[in-house]
């Protein structure tokens, strides 16, 4: 088996939906992936233009309180896996470092329970 990255702090924070980075998703700019996710949970514009420059920790906490779109529990890996292409894509540093990771199993590592997108003690299905 190759190498494990098995969190997204440190010198792989880079990884982390909360890195700095600009991620253009849907005809807006948002200054981290964390918020192009958050807004895409609804499908008014007005809404998702409110995430524009938010930080992720604030764009986290705006996401559980919009009009959540009726499509999300059946899109939201497909939305998760086109905003981070963006992130990888359009910043050409990050794709190098994704790319020198090579085959290492990337795991979202955390302690704060999400056990759908990464992995808590050991449990997870890490689809991030």
């Amino acid at each position: 088996m190759g190498d494990v990255i098995d969190q997204f702090r440190g010198e792989f924070h880079w990884l982390s939906n909360f890195y700095s980075c600009p991620v253009h998703f849907e005809g807006l700019t948002f200054l981290n992936t964390e918020a192009a996710f958050q807004a895409a949970k609804t499908l008014n514009m007005e809404e998702r233009e409110k995430f524009v420059g938010l930080s992720p920790l604030i764009a986290k906490r705006k996401g559980r309180r919009v009009e959540l779109r009726s499509d999300w529990e059946a899109v939201k890996i497909e939305v998760m896996r086109e905003v981070l292409r963006c992130k990888f894509s359009q910043n050409p540093e990050l794709r190098e470092k994704l790319i020198a990771t090579g085959d290492a199993e990337l795991i979202e590592g955390n302690n704060w329970n999400d056990r759908f997108w990464g992995v808590c003690r050991g449990v997870g299905q890490n689809h991030l």
